[in-house]
């Protein structure tokens, strides 16, 4: 009993002595669609965190065409496997884009949240914005949806990712919905205002994930 009790623990509880990982859980626009993966912004920070912060480490599970649907679904795996102190949560656009609703998407965020920190994680969340041809009340709605969760949950909010850049349109790729390997240093100036007084915190302890189905 006594074994079992030992290999639980080492099983769940991360040592003490492990880096504490900032985990970047967002689409494309983390996972350097259509740029060297060197070149995107999640390596950019990697980089300056090795410069300015280097008892921290970056993962990047960003993938490309997620929606917030489907990263609620594998999130519960991603937190047990590397156990985050910081989650930067970057989804939801490809439910804007695609017309999705809005409604299940808050919801898929908030449990995604509710996910990081009941195992001992602080979130990051990163907002977006939705073009104007997807109609005024749509994409309002769409923007709110940050805003409103970041009050909710007590969270930080990077407001709008492409902040400084959105009208710049040589900044984008051909497809005028990904940044160019220029423009990867705009956003991560965007995220680290926010994320960089986190990185002072104290560690949360992490807690393994539940027996019940999120």
């Amino acid at each position: 009993m006594r074994i079992l009790f030992a290999c639980l623990f080492l099983l769940f509880t991360a040592p003490s002595w492990a880096a504490p990982v900032v985990l970047v859980y967002g689409d494309s626009l983390s996972a350097a669609l259509g740029i060297p993966r060197e070149a995107g912004w999640v390596a950019l920070l990697e980089q300056r965190l090795a410069k300015r912060q280097p008892d921290w480490q970056v993962v990047n599970a960003s993938v490309s065409g997620e929606t917030t649907a489907g990263g609620r679904a594998r999130l519960p795996a991603v937190l047990d496997q590397h156990r985050p102190a910081i989650v930067i949560l970057e989804l939801g656009a490809n439910d804007g884009l695609r017309g999705l609703p809005l409604k299940q998407a808050a919801a898929n965020l908030a449990a995604m949240v509710a996910q990081a920190k009941r195992r001992g994680g602080r979130v990051l969340l990163v907002g977006m914005r939705l073009p104007p041809n997807y109609g005024s009340s749509y994409t309002r709605e769409f923007q709110s949806l940050y805003p409103a969760l970041a009050k909710q949950a007590k969270l930080a909010l990077v407001p709008f990712l492409f902040d400084g850049m959105a009208t710049r349109p040589e900044l984008f790729q051909a497809d005028g919905l990904h940044p160019i390997a220029e423009a990867q240093a705009i956003l991560l100036d965007n995220v680290w205002r926010q994320l960089a007084p986190m990185l002072g915190a104290p560690r949360p302890t992490y807690m393994s994930s539940p027996a019940v189905a999120e």
